[in-house]
Order: C-alpha cells, then sequence, then structure tokens
C-alpha cells in the first residue's frame, strides 16, 4: 500500500513494474489490508478504501500528506504512514485533513491573484480555450510575483497556471517571515517541448548574479532570486521561451480515443474503468465528440455543470475550472465518471478540453 501510495502520489511513470507494484498495492486495500495510517487518510478524506483508485493516492490521500511539508511539519505525514496505532493515526489524519483545508485556501487566493497578474501585466483578458494566445498578447513564458504568495505553494499555483494558459510558468513568493525578505523563491512548471532546468541555466548564462540559485529538470524547477531581480528573470525566460517554443508548441492538444459507441454510455463501465491502474505514462481513456449543449450553470463560481446530448443520448458533465460558457454545439474531450444523487448513480462526463470555433 505504501509503494502504491507514493508511486501515483509523487507521479511516478506507471511503467510495467510500477503499475504491477501499484495494482498490488491497491489489491491490499480494497481487501483492508494496510496501515492504520492509510486507512485513517481514507476516512479523513471521505473515501472508501474497499473501492480504492489511483485517482484516491493522487488527489486525496497525497494532497494530505504534503500538505503539512508545505505549511506545517513534514514528520506529521510521515508518523502517520508509520505508526501502528490506530487512535494516532486517526488524531493525525484529521490534522493533515485539516492543514490541506488550509492548504487549499491558500491556494485559492494565490491562484485567483497570480491569474489576474498574468492577464493584467500582459493588457489581455481571459483567453478562450483554444485561442492562440500568442496572438492575444500573452508572451511564451509567464513570471508572477505577489508580496503575499506562500512560498509552500507556488509549486501548485504555478502548475495550475501552466494548465491554464499552456505556458512555462514561474511562481514567486518571498522566502521569510511575512514577505519581508530580500529573497524570492520561485517554483516553476512547464510543457512538452521546454527544457524547464535549461532554460534556467541559459538565462544564468545570459544575465550572470541574476540566479542566486537553481536545479530542477524538463517539467519542473526551481530557483532563488534576489527580489529586485525578478523583473530581469521575467524578462529574460519569457526571451528564451520566445527563441525555443513555436506557435505549435504552444497549442494545446489533448490525445483521445476518439468517440464511443453508445452502448458503452453505462454506469457498469466507469466501474470496470475504475478498477484499474491509471497514472504517469499509463492515462485513463479520454473520448472526444461531438455533442448538443442543451443547458449550462456555473457551480460554485468556477466549474461548468452541463446538459448534454450526446449521440442521441441526454447526459451530464461537469468542466472543473470552466467558467466561459459554451456553443449550442461543441466538440468536447471527456472522460467517463459516475455520479450519486438520492441513492442513484448516473453517468456523468468528465469534460477536459473544447475545440471552439476560431
Amino acid at each position: 500500500p505504501l509503494v502504491a501510495l507514493g508511486t501515483v502520489a509523487d507521479v511516478v511513470r506507471l511503467d510495467a513494474n510500477n503499475r504491477r507494484l501499484v495494482a498490488q498495492g491497491l489489491r491490499r486495500i480494497r481487501a483492508g489490508a494496510m496501515p492504520p495510517g492509510v486507512a485513517a487518510l481514507f476516512r479523513a478524506a471521505g473515501r472508501r478504501p474497499e473501492v480504492a483508485t489511483t485517482f484516491d493516492f493522487g488527489f486525496a490521500l497525497g494532497p494530505r500528506i504534503n500538505a503539512a511539508g508545505r505549511l506545517a511539519d513534514m514528520t506529521l505525514g510521515i508518523e502517520c504512514l508509520l505508526t501502528d496505532d490506530p487512535g494516532r493515526a486517526d488524531e493525525l489524519a484529521r490534522l493533515l485533513d485539516g492543514i490541506n483545508r488550509e492548504r487549499r485556501d491558500i491556494e485559492g487566493g494565490m491562484r485567483d491573484q497570480a491569474i489576474r497578474l498574468a492577464e493584467s501585466l500582459f493588457g489581455m483578458q481571459q483567453a478562450v480555450e483554444g485561442q492562440d494566445k500568442a496572438q492575444a498578447g500573452m508572451p511564451a513564458a509567464i513570471s508572477v510575483f505577489d508580496p503575499e504568495f506562500h512560498e509552500g505553494v507556488v509549486g501548485i499555483v504555478a502548475s495550475r497556471l501552466k494548465d491554464r494558459h499552456h505556458r512555462p510558468v514561474f511562481v514567486f513568493a518571498a522566502s521569510g517571515a511575512e514577505g519581508k525578505s530580500h529573497e524570492l523563491k520561485g517554483s516553476g512548471r512547464s510543457i512538452p517541448g521546454f527544457h524547464l532546468r535549461d532554460a534556467l541555466d541559459l538565462v544564468a548564462k545570459r544575465h550572470p548574479g541574476v540566479l542566486l540559485r537553481f536545479g530542477g529538470h524538463a517539467m519542473a524547477a526551481g530557483c532563488t532570486i534576489a527580489r529586485d531581480q525578478f523583473p530581469v528573470f521575467e524578462r529574460a525566460l519569457a526571451q528564451v521561451a520566445a527563441e525555443w517554443l513555436d506557435a505549435a508548441t504552444l497549442t494545446r492538444r489533448l490525445e483521445t480515443d476518439g468517440p464511443i459507441d453508445r452502448e458503452y454510455l453505462r454506469v457498469e463501465l466507469v466501474d470496470t474503468l475504475h478498477r484499474e491502474v491509471w497514472g504517469q505514462g499509463f492515462a485513463p481513456p479520454t473520448f472526444s465528440d461531438e455533442v448538443e449543449v442543451v443547458s449550462q450553470r456555473l457551480v460554485g463560481e468556477k466549474h461548468l455543470s452541463l446538459k448534454l446530448r450526446l449521440a442521441g443520448q441526454p447526459v451530464d458533465g461537469i468542466w472543473f475550472g470552466q467558467t466561459e460558457p459554451l456553443p449550442p454545439r461543441v466538440r468536447l474531450a471527456f472522460r467517463l465518471d459516475a455520479d450519486e444523487w438520492q441513492g442513484v448513480r448516473r453517468l456523468r462526463l468528465m469534460v477536459e478540453g473544447a475545440e471552439l470555433p476560431r
């Protein structure tokens, strides 16, 4: 169970051997054979271990363990996983759950501010999904900083911005108490085709002294800069990205398995898919097809709830993080999921993207 949790939560590639290890961990957890801390984390997250999935590892248990290292003391998560005392495990899991709620609150505020900074700095309104953002005034790389940003959450916010704008992104926070440090610590996330660590190396060569420390790999990196050097770094990274990236690389693409036959649009297929092992390098099936948008509304102020007609069949959909309305007919990329209302489980589409007319 610990190997399975660590493999998925740390986004390790699911090659043949890793996928076998995760499958064995899931089998044990579903049978109730797991450390007390893992069981306690399932309870704290409101998830059911008897139907555990890799989604639980990546989006329920993993964030609660990681939150301690971001905002408090990372040894809390370690102790939760190692303890043999069920009572202590429950206590620690509840504590980690509370820290994770605080992390989400901080992240939400930072994310919204980072989005505003990214879009105001470059004189653009939020680009419609599918629009050529290079033509909308957005540079090839984004760097943002705010004195109120929390150092422990910059990586998560950078990842959210990267997903939103399909650009390499660095988010900086002041290193030290109350944002008064003369140094900034930044965390970056990249897109395929842009090696982030190599880009930092080139910035360091072109602008000696700007980067005090840096390291990382192709898709994620970190660096420390002097606070007054942020404008220099911002321009330098954007320049490297403009040289290395073309319009095709800066266009977000989703690989899909194409349309799904109507006979498979049922909850039983969702259950079959959930029992399998998905993750980095072994993605779950994503389908795409043209749908009719019957109705749509915002829920929670930031998610689009949809009533759709797919292959002549009515079906619900949800697009998390999407606020722009869709046209009456549109091609969607989606995964299959199910939700439950008043004891009845129904098929639901988890929308991943849309191909909109230009």
